[in-house]
């Protein structure tokens, strides 16, 4: 199965459902008071950073791998990461007893390195900076006769990751409740769509909105300009997991359609909203997991009167690093 030229829909989300169903995990819907409070509505965390290898990456990872066939899987796969996809991929080439190759960059951050090789990938480096992790990738792919799994530009890799939406509208059904608002953090777009396309069905009046980092806003940017934008990757960031150079060819259209509002955020913001969550969520985030989070609590999300779905991402976070957030929030 190549499947890189189908657009993903929301039947693919509920057939990437049934794939996961046991082996995903259903992770929980949190409610904070004090949070609710400080955005004067009711906010649901979806708190993905619990899931297999710390991020929701294992859903399309997962699903990708389930629809190759038994040969291409004994061929394996390769795929670009800085580090979550990179696990979420890994993880589910193991299951499968499918050889993995990660290309990632040489200043990934140590733990998600560690994850990868603990999962049994083979890692190949390459400068964030100054190479086309892309073009390593589809090289090792051709040389090995490998299936690529793009971190967020397949359809697969798309209907995965919108079950989060769905997985998170039942669980908001089932406390009463119905989301005015769902919020991601945003790279190349891959959660985004896949949230959108579900929630389009599930819940039209819901707004859809993407929250990214200073310099990597190119996602929000793309859909005010009506084209695909770039970003401008010599920039370093700590927002390592959504550092992305453009929205993909694939999820470009779906957010175009149904992405209401983007909010850019910075470092300043993310600290503060790592500092937030250790304090009074009692969880561990990573910068671009966080993106959301610090979006809202900067005030550049407004949940006044409304129910906000918030997803956390991912909290892969180097704990040196981690340290000096919490140091830098005060």
């Amino acid at each position: 199965m190549n499947g890189e030229d189908r657009a993903a829909s929301a039947a693919g989300v509920r057939r990437a459902a049934q794939r996961l169903e046991g082996k995903a995990l259903v992770t929980p819907l949190i409610e904070n008071e004090m949070l609710n409070a400080r955005a004067g509505g009711r906010v649901l965390l979806k708190a993905e950073i619990l899931q297999h290898c710390g991020s929701f990456k294992f859903r399309g990872a997962y699903n990708l791998l389930a629809q190759l066939s038994p040969e291409a899987r004994a061929r394996g796969v390769v795929a670009w990461s800085s580090g979550n996809h990179a696990q979420g991929v890994a993880r589910a080439a193991k299951l499968f007893g499918a050889p993995a190759v990660i290309v990632m960059p040489t200043d990934a951050p140590a733990l998600k390195v560690e994850k990868v090789r603990g999962y049994g990938a083979e890692i190949v480096t390459y400068d964030r900076y100054s190479e086309d992790r892309e073009a390593i990738a589809r090289t090792i792919a051709a040389e090995r006769g490998m299936a690529i799994a793009p971190s967020y530009d397949h359809p697969a890799i798309i209907e995965g990751q919108g079950t989060l939406a769905l997985e998170a509208a039942r669980q908001a059904a089932d406390l009463g409740a119905r989301f005015d608002l769902f919020a991601v953090p945003c790279g190349g777009g891959g959660l985004a769509a896949g949230c959108a396309l579900i929630l389009e069905e599930l819940s039209p009046e819901t707004a859809v909105w993407i929250a990214e980092p200073e310099g990597y806003d190119e996602a929000w940017a793309s859909i005010k300009a009506g084209r695909r934008l770039t970003a401008d990757v010599t920039l370093r960031t700590i927002f390592d997991a959504i550092a992305t150079p453009s929205p993909g060819a694939l999820t470009f259209p779906v957010l175009q359609k149904r992405v209401t509002g983007g909010a850019t955020v910075s470092e300043e913001d993310a600290a503060a909203a790592l500092a937030f969550a250790f304090k009074h969520l009692k969880l561990v985030l990573e910068p671009g997991g966080a993106a959301a989070l610090a979006a809202l609590l900067a005030g550049k999300i407004d949940a006044r009167g409304r129910t906000l779905g918030l997803v956390l991402s991912g909290g892969n976070v180097d704990p040196a690093l981690f340290s000096r957030l919490l140091d830098r929030a005060g």
